[in-house]
């Protein structure tokens, strides 16, 4: 099954989401901030793809995003941006950090899995073809 981590202060968007990682057949994990999500990277565990919100309390999802591309062992992972922010300067600026999707909130199943499979793609992932690690 796919590990998908979901990154998001609000409980309600991450009990929608969650609901539709399951609905595409995908293990969900959530952290309501980055920090916690950061550590467990630090401590070996490591998902498929990543849902990270732009707009969270401590370490913003941008903070976030730049910790994981500026290390080696985290730039192999897929990050879909997931905000309620459309202003094409955020998009522009989270793309340029390393987000491999943006999409915003509410998002319908579609464009969620839509996102998923880009992300896969733009590290050369075939959505159908993940294991289980």
């Amino acid at each position: 099954m796919k590990k998908i981590w979901i990154i998001d202060d609000d409980q309600e968007m991450v009990s929608a989401i969650r609901l539709m990682v399951k609905l595409l057949d995908c293990e969900a994990r959530h952290f309501f901030s980055a920090r916690p999500a950061a550590q467990a990277l630090l401590g070996g565990e490591c998902p498929e793809l990543i849902i990270l919100d732009m707009n969270m309390p401590e370490v913003s999802g941008l903070d976030f995003l730049e910790f994981l591309r500026r290390r080696p062992e985290f730039q192999h992972l897929p990050v879909v941006v997931l905000s309620t922010e459309a202003a094409d300067t955020l998009v522009d600026k989270a793309l340029a950090t390393g987000a491999d999707a943006y999409v915003t909130k509410p998002v319908a199943l579609d464009e969620l899995d839509r996102a998923i499979k880009i992300a896969l793609g733009a590290h050369g992932i075939n959505y159908n073809e993940i294991s289980s690690r």
